[in-house]
């Protein structure tokens, strides 16, 4: 996969210039493989770009300006997307680019991960514990159970007659 920058090598705006040399700066310090396109002396260049930036992303006049970004034949975004996923620390997944190992976009995909992992776990130990309780009772379990409710009903019973004998003696005195 390529990154292909799109730059007017022969801009009259500082503004443009300057906004190039950031993204291609950071690409090169970041050792990030990128093609620089030029749009100033390359008519196709320029063509290509403008008919593949996505018309949401295009300003009011239609005609987009340099840098403008793509992975392959995937737009990336503007200078504008740049900063922001430089700033998040996201610029491997914006360029649609795996991060290096030791990166913090690494650290934080790993731990989005290991939290998608564990919620996942979590939901498996609740399926399985319902599909224990969905499952009828053994034989031993059911016996269990009703030995368990004819000793409560048989104390109930012995409560109910000794309640009864307060009542009398108190009737009685």
């Amino acid at each position: 996969m390529v990154i292909k920058v799109f730059v007017a090598t022969s801009s009259g705006s500082t503004a443009i210039k300057k906004k190039q040399q950031e993204v291609v700066g950071f690409l090169e310090a970041n050792k990030i493989d990128f093609q620089q396109m030029d749009i100033a002396g390359d008519e196709d260049n320029r063509k290509w770009m403008r008919e593949n930036v996505p018309g949401e992303k295009k300003p009011q006049n239609g005609i987009p300006l340099p840098p403008q970004i793509f992975n392959e034949e995937r737009y990336c975004g503007d200078f504008e997307s740049f900063f922001s996923a430089k700033e998040e620390n996201i610029i491997y997944s914006f360029l649609g680019l795996a991060p290096p190992p030791g990166t913090k976009e690494t650290e934080k995909s790993d731990a989005t991960d290991a939290m998608e992992a564990h919620t996942e776990d979590k939901a498996d130990e609740g399926a399985h514990e319902e599909s224990q309780s969905a499952q009828p009772p053994s034989e031993d379990q059911q016996e269990s159970k009703e030995e368990q409710a004819a000793t409560g009903e048989e104390e109930e019973k012995q409560e109910e007659g000794e309640e009864k004998e307060e009542v009398e003696e108190q009737e009685e005195s």
